[in-house]
């Protein structure tokens, strides 16, 4: 009846590979879990006309991706000598902790370098 290579002149199998390197490319991303289902769905819809000789054909396709995990991460919290509260992400271990950056460098629990260490 129909070759779906062929079909809408190979449109139908383009439109499914354009969904499945989507599929391929979430699977591949490692921000998504890899165990989550992606999916798939084509559909293919076709209306006739009022003599039943022609039938449009619209062709849709759609892919479920897995969504991206999601990241957590410290902040600080405190008020400034105004009372305005502030934050600063918690860049070290724990809150006063000094540490070394992955350029060799002294850094505060913000992340601040520290110029002179004591």
């Amino acid at each position: 009846m129909f070759k779906l290579d062929d079909f809408a002149n190979g449109a139908l199998t383009e439109k499914f590979n354009t969904e499945a390197q989507r599929v391929l490319e979430n699977i591949a991303d490692p921000n998504t879990d890899p165990k989550k289902a992606r999916t798939i769905t084509m559909t293919i819809t076709l209306k006739a006309d009022e003599n039943r000789e022609l039938a449009m054909v619209d062709i849709n396709t759609k892919a479920s991706l897995a969504p991206s995990k999601g990241v957590q991460t410290k902040i600080i919290m405190g008020r400034d000598r105004q009372g305005k509260v502030e934050a600063a992400e918690l860049k070290s271990g724990a809150v006063g902790q000094t540490y070394i950056t992955d350029e060799g460098d002294f850094a505060d629990d913000k992340g601040n370098k520290v110029v002179q260490f004591k």
